[in-house]
């Protein structure tokens, strides 16, 4: 489970689920592809405040579960991993880039999604639509929606 961060005005607990293909779908993360693709992501770690709590590597495409800060926006944050990692692998596997002719490791596109810790959509939504109202408030209106 990850843990909240602590900056001097904040204390978040962000977390978002990225998918990113690979340019053409191809099938280019091999098992040594694979291997430097993960560790260029602990790098990254270190250079930015980005925690990938998971990373799924299939042949064609790849999924991260990442934790960051406020400041960094989810479009940011996936430009960062998509175009180092992209750099790195084409710099230490040319077999890659002669498979993407075209130049490029990633599609242009990513699917994102928040992730909660606590509750999903429905849960959050009633506790919000039942902030300030009274024990009694609530079970009346519960009883007038049973009529």
């Amino acid at each position: 489970m990850s843990d909240h961060i602590h900056k001097s005005h904040n204390k978040s607990l962000l977390l978002y689920h990225f998918v990113c293909p690979i340019k053409y779908r191809r099938k280019v993360l091999t098992e040594s592809v694979s291997k430097t693709f993960k560790d260029i992501c602990l790098e990254i770690e270190e250079r930015y405040e980005i925690g990938f709590v998971e990373i799924g590597l299939d042949e064609n495409h790849v999924h991260f579960l990442i934790q960051s800060v406020p400041v960094n926006s989810p479009k940011n944050i996936i430009g960062a991993v998509k175009s180092i990692t992209a750099k790195e692998i084409f710099g230490l596997h040319p077999e890659v880039k002669r498979l993407l002719w075209g130049g490029k490791f990633w599609t242009s596109g990513y699917y994102v999604n928040t992730v909660g810790q606590y509750a999903n959509e429905e849960v959050i939504k009633k506790y919000l639509q039942n902030q300030g109202k009274s024990k009694y408030e609530k079970l009346h209106r519960n009883q007038l929606k049973l009529f």
